[in-house]
């Protein structure tokens, strides 16, 4: 019982983080016209509240922190949805650039996770790894940037559709794609290691 209590404490948060971050286009879309601006900013003050116990963990975080807070400021002062509807486009920055700087300091996100379940990854998998990291900073990219695009000049319906729905399935997509790419890697290179017909090692 210890134990999963010490369990709920360690990832509630990031559950509930997910979740906000799942339901706050549907929040903004159903609020907007019907509650104004200034208070649906309290849903991303509460998103930005929910990342707080990673502040300690993730120096990455305080940056998202602070952004969040600034669009949230913005859409009070201002009385203005445009700043709720910017919270997209930081979050695919703040993955662009905590990938991007995987990149650049190695290891890649992505290997990262890899050796979560094979802490012993061939050097073919290692660059794999690097490729995948790569793939996701160009999906950050174009996502953030057509965010941007649905934030400034479509409707809240449009806006919500594609960050709220679309930009999952695009997600998704890619999830299943490079692990169909993995499985033809993986088989690919064990049908290289194994030796000649009629030879043993």
């Amino acid at each position: 019982m210890l134990n999963f209590t010490r369990y709920i404490r360690r990832f509630l948060p990031t559950v509930v983080s997910v979740l906000l971050t799942l339901l706050y286009p549907l929040a903004i879309w159903l609020g907007h016209g019907r509650v104004e601006p200034r208070l649906l900013a309290l849903l991303l003050v509460l998103a930005a509240a929910s990342r707080l116990p990673a502040l300690k963990l993730r120096r990455g975080s305080r940056w998202w922190l602070a952004g969040a807070l600034l669009l949230a400021a913005l859409a009070i002062w201002n009385n203005a949805l445009l700043p709720l509807k910017l919270y997209p486009v930081l979050v695919n920055l703040g993955m662009l650039a905590v990938f991007g700087y995987s990149l650049h300091a190695p290891p890649s996100v992505i290997e990262r996770m890899a050796r979560l379940s094979d802490p012993a990854l061939p050097a073919y998998a290692v660059a794999y790894t690097r490729r995948v990291t790569q793939v996701w900073c160009g999906f950050f990219v174009v996502n953030g940037a057509l965010a941007l695009l649905t934030a400034v000049w479509a409707s809240a319906a449009v806006w919500s559709l594609y960050n709220g729905v679309l930009a999952y399935v695009l997600m998704g997509c890619l999830f299943a794609g490079e692990y169909l790419v993995r499985i033809v890697v993986r088989r690919r290179h064990r049908r290289l290691e194994q030796p000649p017909d009629g030879q043993h090692v």
